[in-house]
């Protein structure tokens, strides 16, 4: 589908809040578009918006992402398209109330979209780019990967979730010419909440970031090669010591006895 020199990048969830600003500042960088959503009337009136405003092709994609078969459809289209060249994962649902309050057929749906659909086109992509030795992925997780005490369980753990597979799809994909990132907002003002039932008017303004500042520092995280964008994050060495730490416990993870203080070796 591309004439860019760029490629294309294929934004899941953009007819709305972080999803369409990513369509917004990669077609200022140059991207062809493919964008995915269950809102077709939303997408094509991005589309339009921005292949007007920026020379670009944009494309319309409808999707429900709840749904396997659909993922498959964007996995298949994904997979053979060869003018795709980053995948910006960032469909996803939030909680509507707390884990023990919570409709957990609704949680399921949250477990399709957050983690089923996002590691099914995250690791096709994966597949995908490294066969051809170039392409990146973006995947869209949350700072509550790690706060899981304080937050709702099931969508910290889906959040968790993203975080680990890209640090492991960099491990494996990165040596083959995979650049991926994982971007974890904080609280970010876009439909998510208003889609939960919940209004963010009613958190702190101080914690709450504006989507164009958020894509933007995203993106900056990305031009520097970060592998975890944290915005919101005064001073790197923070969460470079927490990645030091849970390095250091690699040697004593696994031993043929259990340790001393069990008292059972």
């Amino acid at each position: 589908m591309s004439h860019s020199s760029l490629g294309a990048a294929l934004i899941t969830g953009a007819s709305a809040g972080i999803g369409a600003t990513y369509a917004d500042r990669l077609a200022k960088r140059g991207y062809d578009l493919l964008l995915v959503a269950r809102d077709a009337a939303r997408l094509k009136a991005l589309a339009d918006k921005l292949s007007a405003a920026h020379g670009i092709k944009a494309e319309v994609f409808q999707a429900d992402l709840t749904n396997r078969d659909e993922v498959r459809k964007v996995e298949k289209r994904l997979r053979e398209d060869e003018a795709i060249t980053l995948l910006v994962n960032n469909a996803g649902i939030g909680s509507k109330t707390t884990m023990l309050e919570d409709d957990i057929d609704y949680l399921e749906t949250m477990i399709e979209v957050n983690v089923v659909a996002v590691n099914r086109l995250g690791v096709a992509a994966a597949q995908t780019f490294a066969k051809r030795g170039k392409g990146s992925i973006i995947n869209i997780a949350s700072v509550v990967a790690f706060l899981a005490e304080r937050f709702h369980g099931t969508y910290n753990a889906t959040k968790a979730f993203v975080l680990n597979l890209t640090q492991s799809i960099h491990a494996e994909a990165g040596p083959k010419g995979v650049k991926v990132q994982a971007v974890l907002p904080g609280l970010t003002r876009t439909e998510i909440f208003e889609r939960a039932g919940n209004s963010i008017d009613q958190l702190p303004p101080s914690m709450v970031m504006e989507v164009t500042d958020l894509v933007d520092a995203a993106l900056a995280g990305f031009d520097q090669g970060e592998v975890v964008t944290i915005p919101s994050l005064p001073d790197p060495a923070d969460y470079e010591a927490f990645t030091t730490a849970r390095h250091a416990l690699g040697p004593n993870l696994s031993h043929n006895k259990p340790a001393s203080r069990y008292g059972v070796a």
